[in-house]
């Protein structure tokens, strides 16, 4: 493995992990590395960051069963 390589990975791993914040905080506890993998081989297939959350967000909740419920929406407001 190259220097380039390994500073690429670098990146990728530091982008993943902030990406994996929002969900760390939001989901059950569940293994990091599952989201991560999810996440980075999207990422390595093309993905942008976004579609890529979303990728390893439903691997977790179809795969995983590690599910994050979804926000609390204000009702009767107005």
């Amino acid at each position: 493995m190259s220097n380039t390589d390994v500073a690429s990975l670098a990146e990728l791993l530091h982008e993943t992990a902030e990406r994996h914040g929002a969900f760390e905080e939001a989901a059950p506890p569940h293994d990091w590395w599952d989201w991560y993998a999810a996440y980075m081989r999207a990422r390595e297939n093309g993905s942008t960051a976004d579609e890529a959350s979303s990728a390893a967000d439903r691997y977790m909740a179809e795969v995983k069963h590690v599910v994050v419920a979804a926000p609390d929406t204000p009702t009767g407001a107005g």
